[in-house]
């Protein structure tokens, strides 16, 4: 269909590397034949969901003694895993759990996925029961976790014969190691400076690296300019041709801001693309933060201006960028990408009042992966409230649920998760070059952007399709950040 939009394919593929152990009693092994070697398929079938999901796994085998635990644990600080998966294969002694509790300081998830949904009852033997205890030292095994002041590892829960909860929850945990990969191992660019008088954006790139793992790339306009005055022979044309591929080219409607796409303003959106791909390949970057004004009238205006086009489609192939050198933002953003829901940059736009919804939307980079209908750019004479003019990117993402992240800052410097879940409804957007979406959210709009503003944002979020709050949740708990929940969610958190 013409207005079905193309899905960009990743930058880089997401990766991460998970840890697997199962967790046993020796005293068992000699009391029942066979019995460990079901033990190991249960491990296998483990690994196989684990890998299923396209995350690394790294064995480190059965643990029935305490002994065998500590023997472990240098092994495991060695194998560098972004998350351990411990498999409750049968009843397990605490003491096999308590030093991976105390040295290991990834995300420990316990798995219990017993063989049937129920025993045979009739049939019941004592060898089927050890088979599917699973659960049997789960509650040992947190009550230490807090005796020994450590959160309680999270329980997936089931069993094996298709239980589409238990595989939902590995899915989920999987989608946050590799968040949680990409931010231990990023380097994020930041290029110029705040927008004049927004003091909700400048941020301390120390305490980005120490809350969240990345390291943070002080970017030059003259690193990324260079690529822009002197581009590779052929590249500006592929360019162009990928960018009417993908965005449809209207013409004019309401807003006198507007025009058709010109010659001048494709030109330039694509010579600024590949200004882009430059920098990312010098700089070995995995997303970028910027704001630069340039002086009137220069070539180096005309690029810092017109990085829309470009950044929108990076965003889409996994490469977070926010305009008005919104750092914060940047990072919600590649959070939101790593658990594959999108990630586009918003802010607040008008309420409609008689609908009980708010535009959200923003004149920069949004996650074309969801966007719900072939993306659209427009010329635009001025970008209100910035300096410059060019292309402009438009759509709405796809209708169905949806998920925001803000990341704000408290008085005491440390970062606040803000999330909310909502709804996206195909309504009328205004044709002003710029992405809007309807949300809707519970109770009532007012009542919810009240709450929202409450809980202190940054005024940018995050947007991502499906709910995912629970997810959001887990991470700002894995990374010790504060976290508020503005609207009611009905998965588990």
């Amino acid at each position: 269909m013409k207005n079905t939009p193309a899905q960009i394919s990743r930058l880089r593929p997401l990766t991460a590397r998970a840890g697997l152990l199962g967790i046993g009693h020796h005293v068992y092994w000699g009391q029942f034949d066979g019995l460990l070697d079901e033990m190991h398929r249960k491990l296998r079938h483990v690994k196989g969901l684990i890998e299923s999901h396209g995350v690394e796994v790294a064995e480190f085998g059965l643990l029935d003694t305490a002994q065998k635990a500590y023997d472990a644990v240098s092994k495991i600080q060695a194998a560098d895993i972004d998350i351990l998966f411990v498999d409750m294969v049968t009843y397990g002694t605490s003491s096999t759990f308590g030093i991976l509790c105390r040295e290991i300081h990834v995300p420990i998830v316990l798995v219990a996925l017993q063989p049937l949904p129920a025993m045979d009852y009739p049939n019941g033997t004592t060898y089927m029961q050890l088979c599917n205890d699973d659960f049997c030292s789960v509650p040992e095994f947190t009550g230490v976790a807090i005796r020994f002041g450590r959160r309680p590892p999270p329980i997936i829960l089931g069993h094996e014969k298709n239980d589409p909860v238990a595989e939902a929850e590995i899915k989920s945990w999987c989608r946050i190691a590799k968040v949680l990969h990409s931010l231990r191992t990023a380097r994020i660019g930041l290029m110029g400076h705040v927008l004049e008088s927004m003091l909700d954006m400048h941020t301390d790139p120390t305490a980005v690296t120490a809350t969240f793992g990345p390291h943070v790339v002080l970017v030059e306009p003259g690193d990324i300019f260079k690529h822009y005055r002197d581009p590779a022979p052929g590249a500006v044309e592929k360019w162009k041709e990928q960018i009417l591929e993908f965005f449809d080219t209207p013409d004019p409607k309401s807003d006198p801001l507007t025009e058709k796409l010109t010659a001048s303003d494709l030109d330039t959106a694509a010579r600024a693309a590949v200004a882009l791909e430059g920098l990312i390949a010098e700089k070995n970057l995995d997303g970028l933060a910027y704001y630069y004004e340039g002086e009137p009238g220069s070539e180096l205006r005309a690029l810092v201006t017109n990085l829309i086009v470009g950044n929108s489609l990076l965003t889409g192939a996994g490469f977070p960028m926010c305009g008005e050198f919104d750092l914060k933002t940047c990072i919600g953003m590649m959070i939101m990408d790593r658990l594959d829901i999108g990630g586009s940059f918003a802010e607040f736009h008008p309420i409609d009042f008689a609908l009980d919804s708010v535009l959200v939307g923003h004149d920069g980079p949004h996650h074309i992966n969801i966007a719900a209908s072939k993306p659209v750019i427009r010329s635009l004479k001025k970008y209100h409230g910035k300096p410059g003019s060019g292309a402009g990117v438009e759509f709405q993402i796809k209708e169905g649920p949806i998920t925001m992240l803000s990341i704000g800052q408290k008085a005491d410097g440390k970062f606040k998760f803000v999330i909310a879940e909502g709804e996206s409804i195909k309504r009328p957007i205004p044709p002003t070059g710029n992405t809007n979406t309807h949300g809707v959210f519970k109770p009532d709009v007012r009542t919810f952007l009240k709450r929202w503003v409450a809980e202190g944002p940054t005024h940018h979020f995050a947007l991502g399709i499906g709910h995912h709050a629970s997810d959001l949740v887990e991470i700002a708990q894995i990374l010790n950040v504060d976290y508020a929940v503005v609207t009611p969610v009905e998965s588990k958190l």
